[in-house]
């Protein structure tokens, strides 16, 4: 199945503050996908630089 969203290494960060650390993910096209977690884990923060609202600090 393609791969409709993927990050590779993706680091990102408010500051100094990182939030998230290398993170590597594939989001399968035409399935549904959740994010769990509890308040202030990076879910937003996430969803922002998924739709570019966000510059990452490293990664793609």
């Amino acid at each position: 199945m393609t791969q409709a969203i993927e990050t590779e290494k993706l680091t990102l960060s408010y500051g100094d503050s990182i939030i998230i650390n290398e993170l590597d993910i594939q989001i399968p096209k035409g399935e549904i996908t959740v994010f769990i977690g509890g308040n202030g884990c990076g879910k937003s923060t996430l969803l922002r630089s998924i739709a570019r609202l966000l510059k990452p600090q490293a990664g793609a």
